[in-house]
């Protein structure tokens, strides 16, 4: 399919009345006690969105020039947009429907709603094969920041195999499980959703890795994360916590929120990171 026109006026409409309809406490954040406007102020949405005041200012006066299929993207995640909500706005911006990639990367308002209310613990959503979509501060500052690859290294379960460097914040008697439980998660995965899928091109583009296709070769399915996860921090060392998972099962994403047991060290180190956030770590 072709792209069409930018509707320029019904999308400045419906920005407008997305933007009012939004409340602070809807993307997590504070009500003044001064404040007045009705719905999300034009900075606060701008930067949800990751675009400049000006830009979205333009855009709802019908004036602004047509969003790239990348920055429609990126203003469904900010306005915390629904998938018959994305695909509307990706009409309006006069594209006919997001790419697999984009619709995938999609996140669940759902999710993002208690991703929201979590900004001082780390958390962090997932796509189907273990792509990042986004982190908490904190969860930045005790996994790095897993958001900004590109390409299959996008998913955790690639870069697992391709790139020693993801395998630093666990502690190496862990990572044989981790292994095995890529592969069995991901052959459910491919098999579930057939060929052509991300899980299928992914096993695919995996097979030249030798530890991968060795495992592979084992059909093994049904294996399982423990909630149980062993972290090792380049400043501060081991750090023991759990896991603690939410699904939407009809996006195939997950949120994942790691915690742990108040009195013990972990806890202490995991605070820490809290307070200091990633500019401390920035050399990690």
């Amino acid at each position: 399919m072709v792209d069409t026109a930018l509707d320029g006026d019904g999308l400045a409409d419906f920005l407008r009345g997305r933007r009012a309809s939004l409340q602070p406490e809807d993307v997590g954040l504070r009500r003044g006690a001064r404040r007045r406007t009705t719905g999300l102020r034009r900075e606060e949405v701008a930067e949800l969105c990751d675009m400049s005041a000006d830009y979205l200012a333009r855009l709802e006066r019908g004036s602004g020039s047509q969003p790239s299929q990348q920055m429609a993207a990126a203003i469904a995640r900010g306005l915390r947009l629904t998938p018959d909500e994305r695909d509307h706005l990706f009409l309006l911006c006069g594209h006919r429907l997001p790419t697999r990639h984009l619709r995938e990367a999609h996140i669940s308002p759902g999710l993002l709603r208690v991703m929201d209310r979590l900004q001082d613990t780390p958390a962090q959503i997932v796509g189907p094969v273990g792509e990042t979509l986004q982190q908490t501060p904190p969860a930045v500052a005790l996994l790095g920041d897993e958001t900004h690859h590109t390409g299959p290294a996008r998913s955790a379960l690639y870069r697992w195999f391709t790139d020693p460097a993801a395998r630093h914040r666990y502690l190496p008697e862990d990572h044989h499980q981790h292994s095995r439980v890529y592969v069995s998660t991901l052959r459910a995965g491919a098999t579930a959703q057939g060929p052509g899928s991300s899980a299928a091109l992914l096993a695919a583009d995996l097979q030249h890795n030798e530890e991968f296709a060795e495992l592979w070769n084992r059909h093994e399915v049904g294996l399982r994360w423990s909630s149980a996860k062993r972290f090792v921090h380049p400043q501060i060392g081991r750090i023991d916590v759990y896991c603690q998972t939410l699904l939407d099962p009809d996006q195939g994403q997950s949120l994942l929120i790691f915690t742990a047991t108040p009195g013990t060290e972990s806890h202490d180190k995991l605070a820490l990171l809290t307070v200091l956030g990633t500019d401390t770590f920035a050399g990690s």
